[in-house]
């Protein structure tokens, strides 16, 4: 596992997934070209499941004191309101992320995001479509500006970064205008370099991932990767 230093020089706020032992054995069935869409489904369900735990835990915590049934224990954590966090997808498989994080903690609000790259063009840039966030999240209806909505963006894949910061530039942006210290990127596989172009453009970021891969190819994969998720996760 990446020591803690490691994980900063790519991105000073890169956070691996604490259940290692359990994700390799999980993207073991994931990576591998033999596995059904099925059982592609059934592992990849268990793994996000626990990122998402992950992902969640980062927003701000408070200590708390709690009643146990042999006396009291203060070493307890409570997280920010559900309903204040805002779960945004990049589709579409970005859906299967934020259906791990809903069954998580259902409590959530939901966002969509329609960002596809261009597969013909060498950078595979990215390009913005369709985005649906909810009304309370535009400046003009936010009705406590001292306490901000938190967003956990969903995207299992981060190849060049293009399609998440893309993203993040419209969450950071008006009409929205959302701190980048207040969302949680949650993200299933990445790569070095969209790690850097992440730590380039968003350090402020927080970055949790359950692989760190070894590098694209010429036609911009991650390598060794596991494919297309979405392709594979919806079995198209």
């Amino acid at each position: 596992m990446s020591s803690e230093a490691d994980l900063s020089k790519m991105h000073p706020k890169l956070i691996l997934s604490s259940s290692q032992k359990a994700h390799r054995f999980l993207f073991t069935k994931l990576r591998d070209t033999s596995t059904s869409p099925a059982d592609f489904v059934k592992y990849s369900q268990r793994s996000m499941r626990l990122l998402a735990e992950d992902a969640l835990a980062e927003f701000a915590t408070t200590r708390v004191t709690v009643s146990t049934p042999c006396g009291n224990w203060s070493q307890g954590l409570t997280g920010p309101d559900p309903s204040s966090i805002v779960a945004v997808s990049i589709i579409r498989s970005g859906d299967a992320l934020l259906e791990a994080v809903r069954y998580v903690e259902p409590d959530v609000r939901v966002g969509k995001i329609l960002i596809q790259r261009d597969e013909d063009h060498p950078m595979k840039l990215p390009t913005l479509f369709y985005c649906k966030l909810p009304p309370e999240m535009h400046d003009d209806n936010k009705s406590d500006k001292n306490s901000p909505m938190k967003v956990l963006l969903c995207d299992p894949m981060l190849a060049t970064g293009g399609s998440a910061i893309l993203a993040l530039d419209v969450l950071t942006q008006a009409p929205y205008n959302v701190s980048p210290s207040d969302i949680v990127f949650a993200n299933m596989i990445c790569a070095p370099e969209g790690l850097q172009a992440m730590a380039a453009k968003y350090p402020d970021v927080t970055i949790v991932t359950a692989q760190i891969d070894e590098c694209l190819n010429e036609d911009k994969f991650i390598v060794p990767g596991l494919g297309d998720y979405g392709d594979r996760f919806f079995n198209t």
